[in-house]
């Protein structure tokens, strides 16, 4: 199948607005240089102390695919994408990484004073985690990132779904990930095949939105 670029360009702004979860994909492939641009979105994405602790594994071969697919409960739509990007967090990338983190803030600007109290602080905070406190904190960092990738995707003029429903450990089966590894979401990328998924609505900003303190709304 003939490779399958991107419909125009949106605005941020519309790519928010517009985004839907599609629900089926026509599976037609991702040029390289498109799926690159996607990913380096999300490694452009801030994290706690910059450890970037993301891992990502991009799936786009039939064979592999179909075996993800049967490790996310079956869900069609992650065979059927172009690309299947499983966005993992690394629990021991902060020890692997410290060196190298601060190696490149220097020479980005960083302060040696910074740099000082962070190879104190990283691990100071990071060894004391639990393994649930760890997941936690991977979760919320990996998440920025997805959600870089996933917004450069629907700018590019690219369909996503991002799915959270898959066995943790048939994924790191399929995928041979290493212990360290939390797999946190999927993020299959492609275009759109048949009708997009309705609009589910939002709920109203002052339903969730609060001034201040919480009951107060916002003006």
């Amino acid at each position: 199948m003939t490779a399958k670029t991107a419909k125009h360009e949106k605005t941020l702004s519309q790519a928010i607005r517009e985004r839907r979860a599609t629900p089926s994909f026509d599976g037609a492939p991702i040029p390289a240089e498109d799926l690159q641009r996607i990913v380096e979105a999300g490694l452009s994405a801030p994290s706690g102390y910059n450890m970037q602790p993301w891992r990502f594994i991009v799936v786009q071969s039939e064979e592999q695919k179909k075996r993800l697919r049967a490790a996310s409960y079956n869900q069609g739509k992650v065979e059927e994408a172009s690309a299947v990007i499983v966005a993992c967090g690394d629990a021991d990338g902060w020890r692997k990484d410290l060196d190298l983190m601060l190696y490149q803030g220097l020479e980005g600007g960083m302060p040696e004073g910074y740099a000082a109290l962070a190879r104190n602080s990283v691990p100071n905070y990071l060894s004391h985690f639990s393994t649930d406190e760890m997941h936690g904190w991977l979760n919320k960092e990996v998440m920025i990132a997805f959600t870089h990738m996933m917004l450069m995707a629907e700018v590019m003029g690219y369909d996503t779904a991002p799915m959270e429903g898959f066995e943790q450990p048939k994924v790191h089966e399929v995928l041979r990930l290493p212990m360290s590894y939390w797999v946190v979401a999927l993020l299959a990328v492609g275009h759109l095949n048949g009708p997009d998924k309705f609009d589910g609505g939002r709920f109203d900003m002052r339903h969730t939105v609060f001034a201040e303190e919480f009951g107060k709304p916002l003006k």
